[in-house]
């Protein structure tokens, strides 16, 4: 094939993506100089990917398979808008063989490596195929092309339980279970196999003798059209939960200097093996001896930034050269390790209800500036809205240091000076894992957040002293500013009376809790907050994002976000809900009962697991639903007959929409 078709210089870059990849390849092309063209659907009208291009147009609806995977839409994008590459991102269509060799036939420059390429590696079975003969270490397994549930059974017992159900295509966990018996592996299969086919069109699925206590670490590797290969260090990524990756850190704390030029070289002759040509990772899992290839991700990770820190590379920048047809600008020996970085992924989800994507409108978004050796690759602003969609990630925080040590406390200090409101966010969730002692250690491997979950994930704090006193300030502070016309009016100093006191009484609760009660007394003379029986003098003073606090003589820096009568404060003794309970504000309080099976979010019902008239255990499994890519099991609230099923698979429902009623057993 002509060179020229593959790799040649171009002026306009289509970006095939949403979110936060499509932003971070918006402002490297750009600063290279390339005019740049974003896509969107429906639902990304008003997206931060959309504003920052120099051009965007519409897919169209809000459903990835007519937009974000529509390759002819793509296609005709690109036409429009005189692009003359492509750049795939992660996720969607970046590991698509077809895409990659549509864009080919299309005239333009594919951003990554050829359909072939990626047909070879990009199948699990078919990759540790080429590995085997490679002599690559591979895990004990099935990767053949057989897929009848009774070969795949046959192999299960011949690896030994347990095993990994894995699908054949894609990744970040999709498709893949962990069957620990021979009666388990019917039903994991069929869900595997249905998930894979949702997500990627694939529903082959692969055995893998499943390690216990493992590590993932994963080697990222590029290539260009001169026959080039590097290596550019290892990345850690031990701490996943359900095979998705949350904490990620470059160099591998696990490896000595010579575990790591082993592991390097074997992500060499893996890529060699295809003679690979792009950014690309290699991944290993590792029982803490040896290391076995699992599978090549033929594309740009979510987890490149950690890579790019200790290297002083934007692998971004290399991608779009080695598609200009250039060479790459330095050797291997020339590549230098320098620091230590970690990255954790902000995600719109609730770790407290099993990690539930939460959608809806972001009221605050305040992430702290780059500076100091964090770095923050968003794609979300305040004001835009969170979709049911699309993967539920936001941004990724990224620390640099000399030493891993400080490069954790820089990003838990990044995480703790966080807030983001109107949704629910993994932030707290992540700061427990920073400060999690065996974090600290690196005694971890893939299964410790399930095993610790509860740790990482402790129920609210009930509020102190300084909290219900901070909560009494937010909202006098917030009253001031709305009545504030004239600021040289003496009326607008608050507790300024000409003579006597008044007093205000308030009361908060937390959740369903009981209620706390403060007074605050003000007027001629200092004002006063009064709790129990201690009366405490105090002042506010307005600051960046929030307010100080003086209380006795003790100033503190509060941050607060004031809802109707919900209050968000964070202070030193962290982050706290309260509800204010106002006589004056005419509130209801609605609840969802805990015992209606209802959509928590809008999804797609999958599968109907129980049929009209059973008898369920509490706990038992009646529905699932796919949610932002993800299968959600509805299960039975107590012990009951189901006495309706008011859906059926395919269905399309909205949050809050009854799906099953179970009747309350009388036994």
């Amino acid at each position: 094939m002509d060179r020229s078709k593959l790799y040649r210089r171009f002026r306009t870059l289509l970006i095939a993506n949403r979110g936060e990849i499509a932003c971070r390849v918006i402002r490297t092309a750009r600063a290279m100089g390339l005019r740049t063209v974003a896509v969107y659907s429906e639902a990304d009208l008003d997206a931060m990917h959309v504003a920052l291009a120099d051009e965007a147009v519409l897919l169209g609806p809000a459903r990835a398979r007519d937009s974000y995977l529509n390759v002819e839409r793509l296609l005709e994008a690109a036409r429009k808008t005189g692009a003359e590459a492509v750049h795939p991102g992660y996720g969607f269509l970046s590991e698509n063989a077809e895409f990659a060799q549509a864009c080919l036939d299309a005239g333009l420059v594919f951003v990554g490596p050829t359909a072939g390429m990626m047909t070879a590696m990009g199948s699990k079975s078919g990759s540790k195929a080429l590995m085997e003969k490679a002599g690559v270490p591979l895990v004990p397994g099935y990767h053949g092309e057989a897929q009848d549930e009774a070969t795949l059974a046959r192999a299960a017992d011949k690896v030994g339980f347990p095993v990994l159900v894995k699908a054949s295509a894609g990744g970040g966990g999709r498709g893949m279970r962990v069957v620990r018996s021979a009666d388990e592996l019917g039903p994991a299969i069929v869900s595997a196999k249905r998930e894979a086919k949702a997500a990627f069109g694939d529903d082959r699925m692969l055995i893998e003798k499943y390690v216990d206590n493992p590590r993932h670490i994963e080697v990222q590797v590029i290539g260009d059209s001169h026959g080039n290969l590097l290596s550019l260090f290892e990345r850690e990524c031990t701490l996943q939960r359900r095979h998705q990756k949350v904490i990620e850190e470059a160099p591998s704390p696990t490896l000595n200097a010579a575990q790591r030029e082993t592991v390097c070289a074997a992500a060499r002759k893996a890529a060699g093996a295809v003679n690979y040509v792009g950014a690309g990772t290699i991944e290993f899992v590792s029982d803490g001896k040896d290391v076995f290839f699992i599978e090549m991700n033929t594309r740009l990770q979510v987890e490149h930034p950690v890579t790019e820190l200790i290297t002083g590379i934007d692998l971004v920048e290399w991608q779009l050269r080695v598609a200009f047809g250039e060479a790459l600008p330095l050797k291997q020996d020339e590549i230098r390790l320098n620091g230590h970085a970690i990255e954790a992924r902000v995600y719109a989800e609730n770790p407290t209800k099993n990690f539930m994507p939460s959608v809806g409108k972001i009221s605050t978004w305040r992430l702290p500036t780059e500076s100091g050796g964090l770095r923050i690759d968003s794609g979300y602003r305040e004001g835009d809205s969170v979709s049911p969609y699309y993967d539920a990630m936001l941004a990724k925080m990224i620390a640099w240091a000399p030493t891993r040590d400080v490069a954790i406390e820089r990003l838990n200090r990044g995480l703790e000076d966080s807030d983001v409101r109107g949704i629910v966010t993994n932030i707290p969730f992540l700061s427990a894992l920073m400060t999690h002692p065996k974090v600290r250690a690196n005694a971890i491997d893939t299964g410790f957040i399930e095993r610790e979950l509860a740790a990482l994930t402790p129920a609210a704090s009930a509020p102190g002293e300084l909290e219900l006193c901070a909560a009494v300030a937010a909202i006098v502070n917030d009253e001031r500013q709305a009545a504030q016309t004239d600021v040289k009016s003496p009326w607008q100093t608050f507790g300024w009376m000409p003579v006597g006191r008044r007093q205000r009484g308030f009361a908060f609760r937390v959740g369903h809790g009981s209620e706390q009660t403060i007074t605050l007394n003000y007027g001629s003379g200092p004002s006063t907050l009064v709790i129990g029986e201690r009366e405490l003098a105090f002042a506010i003073a307005p600051r960046d994002g929030g307010f100080d606090l003086t209380l006795d003589g003790v100033k503190s820096a509060v941050v607060a976000v004031i809802d109707g009568h919900e209050l968000y404060l964070r202070t030193r003794n962290g982050r706290f809900d309260l509800h204010w309970v106002d006589p004056f504000g005419g509130e209801t309080e609605e609840q969802l009962g805990a015992d209606k099976i209802a959509a928590p979010l809008p999804g797609t019902v999958v599968a109907v697991l129980a049929e009209e008239g059973a008898k369920l255990e509490k706990g038992a499994p009646i529905l699932t639903l796919e949610v932002m890519k993800m299968e959600q099991t509805l299960r039975a609230p107590y012990a009951g007959v189901l006495k309706s099923i008011k859906c059926k698979v395919g269905d399309i429902v909205q949050e809050g929409v009854e799906l099953a009623v179970v009747e309350l057993s009388g036994e």
